[in-house]
């Protein structure tokens, strides 16, 4: 069924061109229409700039401060599960206009990401490539729904729970728009507005992880391509050289990727990384103690889609290294033996690239992977630790 609403989803037949920038397909599209990319007309560029300039003001800064000003207005109206409702939200928030104006910076260097993908699919000429890289590109564009699916979810179901209790899900200052005398038009307006927010925040997790997928789909061709070094009996010692000599290209060309989107990758995640104890300590506190069933539903997945911000890309990262390593395995058992020093001296070369992997780290200071990840979801326990130490729940009741 959604094969039919989004195309893009399902792998293509190997008999169609190769293109690995399909794999940001739907994010391309989600981009453009929040102004991160440019005007598809130069015509339209002046219009586009306004746009950019108009989303930026509206949903990047003046969106969570209408939370904020809805505490100074009202902050003795709300109860302990509205405001801890309200609070993780504003984190995550602010934390999502920061990785959004990242990439918004940084769409240069996404263009000029795509510029060295289409290098390297110029390589793939075998339908067991085309094959692969196809694949992955349906991988990436289901990735991007998924996150749509999941983001969205929350957003309608702890609407609809807040609003079977008869209260407003995050409780934004709305000018003009008394939200007591019209509940159901400022309740509409604060869906609205949350949706466009997290469809935002989806977009630049997408972002990262999908870079990544395709990142690890061509080192695995060049994984295969190492293995079938020296293997076919027809050519002669200088096609053999040439063969290798490609694939120092291609692993030059990975590199180069990667090292394109590094400060966007390394600047968001980040950012995430900075929040992400606080705001799952702040949920469980709020499902340990103040929510009711509906309610805890909509926290439960909101920490659930927290946790998708970062665990998915620093287990992509995990897996990556493990990639890098194997890769000089596979050049150091392929057929060199038997080849002439031209050869087996630049193998050598390669092979002492080959021994530094791809590695990521979160604003220079903490290495992107499963390690430092859990070290961040900790913070959460011990935000939940010291509030039952104190009894804070209590007092908060």
């Amino acid at each position: 069924m959604l094969s039919k609403l989004f195309p893009h989803i399902k792998q293509k037949p190997v008999t169609e061109k190769v293109q690995s920038r399909e794999a940001f397909i739907y994010l391309s599209r989600t981009m453009w229409l929040f102004g991160w990319t440019e005007a598809d007309n130069k015509r339209w560029t002046r219009v586009y700039n306004l746009w950019t300039l108009f989303m930026v003001i509206f949903i990047m800064i003046l969106l969570p401060i209408t939370m904020i000003v809805e505490y100074v207005h009202r902050f003795r109206s709300f109860s302990a599960n509205e405001f801890l409702s309200s609070f993780e939200i504003l984190i995550n928030m602010i934390g999502s206009s920061l990785k959004s104006a990242i990439v918004l910076k940084g769409h240069k260097k996404i263009q000029a990401s795509k510029i060295l993908l289409d290098k390297l699919d110029e390589r793939c000429l075998s339908d067991k490539e085309k094959f692969k890289v196809h694949r992955y590109m349906a991988i990436c564009n289901a990735l991007f729904i998924l996150y749509f699916i999941m983001y969205t979810g929350y957003v309608i179901i702890n609407f609809m729970g807040y609003l079977v209790l008869g209260r407003h899900a995050w409780r934004m200052y709305i000018p003009l728009l008394n939200s007591d005398e019209n509940f159901l038009m400022s309740s509409g307006a604060e869906f609205l507005l949350m949706t466009i927010a997290v469809v935002m925040d989806g977009s630049t997790d997408v972002c990262a992880l999908s870079t990544m997928l395709m990142a690890r789909c061509h080192l695995m061709l060049l994984k295969d391509r190492l293995e079938n070094l020296r293997t076919d009996p027809d050519k002669d010692d200088d096609e053999h050289l040439i063969d290798l000599t490609k694939c120092i290209q291609d692993h030059r060309l990975i590199l180069d990727y990667v090292n394109a989107m590094r400060p966007v990758l390394s600047a968001t995640i980040f950012v995430q990384f900075l929040l992400i104890g606080i705001v799952l300590g702040m949920s469980m506190i709020n499902i340990m103690f103040f929510s009711s069933f509906w309610t805890g539903l909509g926290t439960f997945i909101f920490m659930f889609d927290v946790c998708m911000e970062t665990f998915p890309f620093c287990y992509l990262c995990n897996v990556i290294i493990d990639d890098c390593q194997e890769l000089s395995d596979r050049l150091f058992q392929s057929n060199w033996m038997g080849a002439d020093r031209r050869y087996k001296s630049t193998l050598i070369y390669f092979l002492h690239n080959l021994q530094h992997p791809i590695t990521l780290t979160a604003g220079g200071v903490f290495p992107i992977c499963m390690q430092t990840n859990l070290a961040m979801v900790k913070l959460a326990f011990s935000v939940v630790t010291v509030m039952k130490q104190f009894n804070l729940a209590e007092k908060f009741q």
